[in-house]
């Protein structure tokens, strides 16, 4: 007792009351999160004040949400109710400006009756995925294609799979956007039955002075001594050809084989008159990619020898491979079978080349690339499944055509974008199923899902994210109403890799390398049309997508293990 009259005394002496020790002034801290342009400095308060408006900060390209109570912006700061009763420290939040507006027209396709996977995919009508016109009542595919430039328009040479083509029969689709295409109904160049090019092979067409050379591959399951050759049909423009009937070019003697010769790709050189032929080939089992010198008028061939060598050992052929040149690095690219497109870089034309490196995941096939003088793409095929009720896998040949933009990193390697004209074409802004433009997604063991977004016809997502520990995190698409089977497009950065999962994360689609740190922000955009996507952490990599069966369904944000905060985000259709 007389210990406790003792402190009350001395408390009356200091001025200290005994129900705590109220401070007069608290210290604000702002943290302007992302590198705004002006900071705002620390301030200190009186108790019970209130934080100014004119404490905001700006940031060039986005608009300034409020300040809250902590990183995740899952706690906003009322100025006009919160006051400053202790230190504290605010974090600034942020949208992006797009100075667009949320329009939410009523053109929507209705999905409701379309129940079935199958019956979704019949109604979708492709665009910027270009996918051939029905054929009765068979839907014929893009196979391997063959790009071409001239003159403001894009001449994309396809196999074409199934309908009235025979055994892969070349067929034409030409473009100036990469958006519109203008579909010819008839074969530029049949198989013949019977002979060399029972079926026929990709290949590729150059101008050589005013003379247009479509080189091909004639493959043949018949009595041929070579069961497969590069063959050329010639014409005066790039819409007809005319087969060459006594041209043609064999393995060379020392490669030991007569059935893997395939793929020739032509370059034209006006300098030296003549025309450069790369052919992807095998020698002792081992793909090779190897280079010939033809004459403009086809005269002449000479081997020149292999240039190329599959680093990995593991494909029998480095399919459609293709070289070009940015900048001061010529670049090789091809796909491996049941793998992905792949490049190699050197200083010099044809090699030696360094180390080679995957592009985008399986789904994205046989691409090769056009340059128009300004940017460079590569235009391959999105590969498809005909059981599309399966969730086992997407693995059948041909599907929709995609094209993607090359990007070219400060270090020389390689990465995809989307096409300019492609995003720009997405024009109507959708209100989200979240109230904000941003939202924190947070799981331990089990996984978290937010409704964020509307499976329409065809749209474009964009945002960013940041994540705080190593789980998984990304989109998922309902497949038949039973969460066991969602589709789910997943960053995995304990494992670096992009990924596309079936059955809630059990079975492996596809995937491709990224390199992400936690706390750092990073933006994506993903474009998807019917069951096609493609998605894109923006300057780092891309990923080929096919979602069937997610039509008109909600698009989730889930976390597992992890707290992401999205944020900036965006949905769009097109007019």
């Amino acid at each position: 007792m007389k210990h406790r009259f003792f402190i009350a005394c001395l408390a009356l002496l200091l001025g200290i009351s005994l129900s705590g020790c109220a401070q007069s002034e608290y210290t604000v801290t702002f943290d302007t999160n992302c590198g705004t342009e002006d900071t705002v400095s620390s301030q200190t308060v009186s108790a019970g004040a209130a934080i100014p408006a004119s404490m905001a900060p700006k940031r060039d390209g986005y608009v300034f949400l409020g300040w809250y109570r902590d990183a995740n912006l899952t706690q906003a700061w009322d100025a006009d109710k919160d006051k400053v009763r202790s230190d504290i420290t605010l974090y600034a939040g942020w949208d992006r400006d797009t100075g667009d507006i949320i329009t939410d027209p009523e053109n929507d396709k209705d999905f409701l009756n379309l129940t079935s996977p199958e019956s979704q995919e019949a109604a979708c009508n492709y665009k910027a995925y270009f996918r051939p016109a029905m054929d009765g009542t068979e839907q014929p595919y893009v196979g391997d294609t063959m790009p071409f430039y001239e003159n403001g328009v894009y001449y994309i040479y396809y196999l074409k799979d199934k309908g009235d083509s025979r055994n892969h029969s070349i067929y034409l689709v030409t473009t100036t956007d990469f958006v519109n295409y203008t579909e010819y109904d008839n074969a530029v160049l049949e198989s013949t039955p019977g002979a060399q090019d029972d079926w026929i092979g990709t290949g590729s067409v150059v101008n050589v002075e005013g003379t247009y050379y479509l080189f091909y591959t004639g493959h043949t399951d018949g009595p041929m001594e070579y069961k497969e050759k590069i063959m050329v049909a010639v014409g005066s423009s790039p819409l007809a050809f005319t087969k060459l009937p006594d041209w043609e070019l064999i393995p060379p003697d020392e490669l030991g084989q007569k059935r893997d010769f395939r793929d020739p790709q032509a370059y034209y050189d006006p300098e030296t008159g003549n025309i450069t032929l790369t052919v992807t080939a095998a020698q002792n089992g081992v793909a090779r990619i190897l280079k010939f010198t033809l004459s403009a008028d086809l005269q002449t061939a000479v081997y020149d020898g292999i240039i190329f060598t599959d680093p990995t050992g593991d494909f029998w052929n480095l399919e459609c491979s293709d070289t070009f040149c940015i900048g001061d690095t010529w670049y090789i690219t091809y796909s491996g079978q049941d793998d992905t497109l792949w490049f190699a870089s050197s200083d010099t034309p044809y090699g030696p080349y360094g180390e080679a490196k995957r592009l985008d995941g399986k789904l994205f096939y046989a691409a090769k690339h056009v340059e128009d003088g300004e940017n460079a793409f590569m235009v391959g095929w999105a590969r498809r499944s005909d059981a599309m009720s399966s969730t086992v896998g997407v693995t059948d040949w041909a599907g929709n055509l995609a094209v993607q933009k090359i990007v070219q990193k400060e270090d020389g390697d390689l990465i995809l974008a989307p096409v300019d004209a492609v995003t720009d074409d997405f024009t109507n802004r959708r209100t989200l199923a979240i109230e904000e433009p941003y939202v924190y997604v947070e799981a331990a063991d089990d996984y978290a899902y937010t409704d964020a977004f509307t499976c329409y016809e065809s749209f474009l997502l964009s945002g960013e994210f940041r994540y705080d520990r190593e789980g998984t995190f990304g989109l998922s698409f309902d497949f038949s109403g039973d969460p066991e089977l969602n589709k789910f497009i997943t960053v995995a950065p304990a494992e670096n890799k992009l990924q596309l999962w079936f059955n809630k994360g059990t079975t492996l689609i596809a995937e491709t390398a990224i390199d992400l740190h936690p706390g750092e922000t990073y933006s994506f955009t993903y474009i998807q049309e019917g069951s096609v996507g493609i998605f894109y952490i923006d300057g780092m990599a891309s990923l080929t997508v096919r979602l069937y069966g997610a039509s008109g369904k909600p698009i989730q944000l889930f976390a597992e293990n992890n707290g992401v905060l999205f944020s900036s985000l965006r949905q769009y259709t097109r007019p």
